[in-house]
C-alpha cells in the first residue's frame, strides 16, 4: 500500500470553540479530530473513576485549546484549508469566541498519524454506569450493571467525552425509562441514541443534517448492536417529525436549540422531558427562558466546566 500523505491542520482557539470547529473539520472531510485542551491536565479524574492514563504536559497549550485535524493531501488541499479558516472565522456571527484563531498546516505520514492521534484514546468512565471503548482496545467490565459503548473516533465526532456529551448521559442514565420513545436531534457520532437504547428505549429516532454523521451513526449504532432499536436518518432538526415521545435530547449549539424549543414541546408529550446540552455558560439564562416559554419546566440543570445541560418537563395541561 501507498504510504498517503496526511496534512495535520491545527487550529488554537477556545474550549467554547471546540465542538462547532470539529463539527466544521468533519465537514471538510477530516479524518480523526485531536484536541489539546490544557484543562484536561488539571482533571481530577483518577480518584473518581478509577485509574486513567497519564497526560504529558508538554502536548499541550498553556492556554486555550488546540484542535488538530488530519486532511489528506490532494490537489486542493489549499482551498479546503481555506473554506476551513472561512467557515470558523464565521462562527464569530454567533458571539463564539475564536480565542488566538492560529490555524497551522504541517505534514505527517500515515503512519505518524494512525499512531498520533490513536494515543489519545483510552476506555473512559463517563457516567455511574457508562464506560466508553476505542472499537481498537480490549476492555473486561469491572461491575455487573457496567454498560459498554464501542466507537471508532476515526470517524470521529470527537469520542463521547466531551463534557456536553457526558452530562447528556448522565441525564439520560437518571431519566430514560424501560420502553421509551426516544428522538436525538444532532445524534453526531450516534451515542447519546446508543445510551438510550441501551437504557432500555424501546425506539430512538437518530436525526442528523450531516451525512458523515449520518453514516458515522449507522456504523455505531451496528457496532453496538441497538441498530434494532436506533435508526438513524438524515433530517433538519425536528421538521416533519412525529409525536408524541417520552423525551427528546438535543446536544448542540444553544442558538439552534432556540430554534426548536417550540417544535420539542408540540412533539414531546404532556409530563415527557426535554433533554438539551451543549450550552456554553454565557448562553445558560438565554435557553433555560426559550425552554420556559415554550411550555417546559426546568427540573434539573448539570454543570461540567464551562458547560450547561438541562433536563426540562413539559408542562401537563
Amino acid at each position: 500500500m501507498v504510504d498517503m500523505k496526511w496534512s495535520e491542520i491545527s487550529i488554537h482557539t477556545t474550549q467554547e470553540a471546540v465542538e462547532p470547529i470539529t463539527n466544521i473539520l468533519h465537514e471538510a472531510g477530516a479524518s480523526g479530530v485531536v484536541i489539546e485542551d490544557p484543562f484536561d491536565l488539571m482533571k481530577e479524574r483518577e480518584n473518581v473513576f478509577g485509574e486513567i492514563y497519564q497526560l504529558n504536559p508538554d502536548d499541550y497549550p498553556e492556554e486555550g485549546v488546540i484542535v488538530k485535524a488530519y486532511l489528506p493531501v490532494t490537489s486542493f488541499l489549499g482551498e479546503t484549508v481555506e473554506e476551513i479558516k472561512v467557515s470558523i472565522n464565521n462562527l464569530i456571527a454567533f458571539d463564539i469566541d475564536l480565542g488566538h484563531n492560529k490555524v497551522t498546516i504541517s505534514e505527517v505520514n500515515e503512519e505518524e498519524w494512525a499512531t498520533a492521534w490513536k494515543k489519545y484514546y483510552h476506555p473512559v468512565k463517563i457516567s455511574e454506569r457508562f464506560t466508553i471503548v476505542p472499537t481498537w482496545e480490549t476492555y473486561e467490565p469491572v461491575s455487573s450493571d457496567e454498560l459498554i459503548i464501542e466507537l471508532d473516533p476515526g470517524m470521529a465526532f470527537g469520542t463521547g467525552t466531551h463534557p456536553t456529551t457526558v452530562m447528556c448521559i448522565q441525564a439520560l442514565e437518571k431519566t430514560v425509562k424501560q420502553g421509551d420513545t426516544v428522538v436525538d436531534v444532532g445524534t453526531g457520532s450516534g451515542v447519546l441514541s446508543i445510551a438510550a437504547a441501551m437504557l432500555g428505549a424501546k425506539s430512538v429516532k437518530a436525526l442528523d443534517l450531516d451525512t458523515v454523521a449520518v453514516e458515522s451513526a449507522r456504523l455505531n449504532l451496528k457496532l453496538n448492536k441497538v441498530h434494532d432499536i436506533a435508526k438513524v436518518s438524515q433530517n433538519n432538526l425536528l421538521d416533519n417529525i412525529e409525536g408524541p415521545v417520552d423525551l427528546i435530547v438535543a446536544n448542540i449549539l444553544a442558538e439552534i436549540i432556540l430554534r426548536f424549543t417550540d417544535d420539542a414541546a408540540k412533539i414531546v408529550k404532556p409530563g415527557g422531558l426535554f433533554i438539551t446540552s451543549g450550552i456554553i455558560n454565557t448562553k445558560k439564562q438565554e435557553v433555560k427562558e426559550g425552554l420556559i416559554d415554550a411550555g417546559f419546566s426546568i427540573e434539573e440543570t448539570l454543570l461540567m466546566e464551562d458547560w450547561v445541560a438541562f433536563i426540562a418537563r413539559k408542562n401537563e395541561g
